[in-house]
């Protein structure tokens, strides 16, 4: 049986209202309240801050720069950089000269930033705050323009462009107010992917205006409605949950981006800023968690929090500690958020709007805005988006007015996913309740077969041992043996603990899990690993999903060794 849902077609923005792009927010703010503060970079102990009407000289000035190098509206111009002030600033000098951005995840080597580079056709480059430098310049052509950011405290200096300063020193800031029109590329988003090619998503200027028209008429999260407008940006811009989750409804509503200067110096600038919005992935939002835990044990939380008096003191001193005091609008997203970590958060006052969706429908198409959403679910659809469940094979199948229009360059790519009347292949299994609540169960992809020929779908497996404390990431494989095994990283809980004890908590939480899974889903083995799985070696996405492909090749010939063993943890 097919499940639908679909909310009230009254509630729907029609194509016929007049949509505001998102330049011209910026330029309201910029014309009105050339004062208000917009971006916030720290620097040590303090702050530089930059206002609208600041920013908007700069960026018109850069905008000039493009223009004078030959560049032309439609070109493509990519940025290369972690999250920091400049990036919003090309951003915007990319808008107002009516091109297109290209952004890359900073985390890429030298090979895939060539791949995305020669995918994406690109006529200038703006790189900016990196990690790491060393031969990517061999990725970058002679004849591309390369402009780079003023140096930040903790970079490295890439060996190539032109310096930003000396640029626009020279340049006249660009005059008017000059909007696109809404149905041209405003952006190219290369999909992180957990195995492939890159995908360059294209999203036309129409789809973040109208997403943005469509919840001040619906109040669907409440963006409109917040006190206070403060954003804090930690998460890749090049994502497309960071980008339309903090970029974008921040220049809509006149807000202010802070960012972080490093993960070091992260819990101080969250604390400094204390957002009132926040987006985080579930890793993210699992380490304030295991944060608050490892200091206060939940069950003695629980009955602080129960107490009357004692109850708002605890409350405030947790999430100002965590820098959540003053959040307004909580989100999570890029992975399914465990239902415990929503539960958590919830007793301290805080509604984890769970943001599920995908690159090509300009994010979240889902999301659990309502109070009392089931922490198990992932929400309703958006207005005027549309859910379904494919009847065969289980997949979720979505509908949205925010749909890409399509990968670039690859007409054969968009065809395997979008069907003729309009619906995308999510690659999620899930089914819909009664209320329209979509639960996702598993990815189509994941689902691997033992040796004994049954399927097991591991994402509920991984779900009940994340729950450990002493977890903190953890990945179900069985691909080709008789059982499935369990691969783990042990978080800070685990530190100094005595080795017996994290063994005997392990065991007992697979054997709770095993008492209510079939015999051929029960996990076998826990095997502890030694290196961390991150972006850096490849075991992660740079938005922290794992890439159970990679860890398959990597640890394949063990897993029946493993399964085999007579040790139910192994520390590997």
């Amino acid at each position: 049986m097919i499940v639908l849902f679909d909310l009230n077609e009254s509630n729907y923005v029609h194509m016929s209202e007049h949509i505001t792009s998102i330049i011209e927010y910026f330029y309201k703010w910029e014309s009105e309240e050339p004062e208000r503060v917009f971006l916030r970079q720290p620097q040590g102990d303090s702050w530089n801050e930059m206002t609208y009407g600041e920013a908007g000289q700069e960026a018109r000035k850069m905008a000039s720069v493009l223009l004078a190098k030959g560049l032309k509206p439609g070109d493509h111009v990519g940025i290369y950089s972690k999250n920091c002030m400049h990036w919003i600033l090309a951003d915007l000098a990319i808008m107002i000269s009516g091109m297109v951005s290209v952004p890359y995840y900073s985390s890429l080597p030298k090979d895939q930033l060539k791949e995305v580079i020669d995918l994406s056709d690109i006529k200038a480059l703006f790189i900016g705050r990196l990690d790491k430098w060393g031969d990517r310049d061999e990725a970058i052509s002679p004849q591309l323009n390369v402009i780079k950011f003023p140096r930040y405290d903790d970079d490295v200096v890439p060996s190539v462009g032109e310096n930003w300063d000396d640029l626009i020193a020279k340049a006249a800031p660009l005059e008017g107010k000059p909007s696109p029109d809404l149905d041209t590329p405003w952006t190219i988003k290369f999909t992180s992917g957990t195995t492939g090619t890159p995908k360059g998503v294209v999203h036309n200027h129409r789809n973040p205006a109208l997403l943005m028209h469509n919840e001040r008429k619906t109040n669907w999260v409440r963006l409109f409605q917040m006190k206070m407008s403060k954003f804090f940006s930690f998460l890749p811009l090049n994502h497309v949950a960071e980008r339309v989750g903090v970029e974008i409804p921040a220049i809509t509503i006149g807000g202010s981006i802070s960012f972080a200067q490093n993960l070091a110096s992260f819990p101080q600038n969250i604390r400094d800023t204390q957002p009132s919005m926040v987006f985080a992935v579930p890793r993210i939002w699992t380490k304030f968690y295991q944060g608050v835990t490892s200091k206060i044990p939940e069950k003695r939380l629980d009955f602080l929090l129960k107490v009357p008096l004692v109850s708002a003191v605890v409350k405030r001193k947790l999430l100002t500690g965590m820098g959540l005091k003053d959040v307004e609008i909580a989100a999570t997203g890029a992975a399914i958020t465990p239902a415990f970590i929503k539960e958590f958060f919830a007793k301290l006052d805080i509604q984890l709007i769970e943001a599920y969706g995908m690159t090509e429908t300009l994010g979240s198409i889902v999301n659990a805005a309502e109070p009392g959403a089931p922490s198990d679910s992932v929400g309703r659809a958006l207005p005027g988006a549309k859910v379904k469940i494919d009847e065969e094979s289980g997949e979720i199948m979505m509908h949205t007015p925010y749909m890409m229009a399509g990968y670039y360059n690859s007409p054969e790519k968009t065809a395997e996913v979008l069907n003729d009347d309009g619906w995308l292949h999510s690659g999620d299994i899930g089914e819909i309740d009664d209320n329209g609540y979509l639960r996702v169960t598993g990815r189509v992809k994941d689902a691997f077969k033992t040796s004994k020929g049954s399927f097991v779908t591991p994402n509920p497996l991984e779900e009940a041992i994340a729950q450990n404390e002493f977890v903190e990431q953890v990945c179900v494989v069985g691909l080709g043996i008789p059982q499935p095994i369990a691969l783990l990283n042990l978080g800070e809980a685990a530190e100094g603990r005595d080795a017996s004890d994290v063994a005997d908590s392990l065991v007992q939480t697979v054997k709770d899990l095993n008492a209510s899974r079939a015999n051929y889903e029960a996990v076998s083995t826990v095997v502890i690993q030694k290196e961390a799985w991150t972006d850096q070696n490849g075991f992660l996405t740079p938005t922290l999903k794992v890439k159970r492909t990679e860890l398959d090749k990597a640890y394949g010939q063990q897993y029946l060794d493993w399964h085999e063993s007579p040790d139910a943890v192994i520390w590997e």
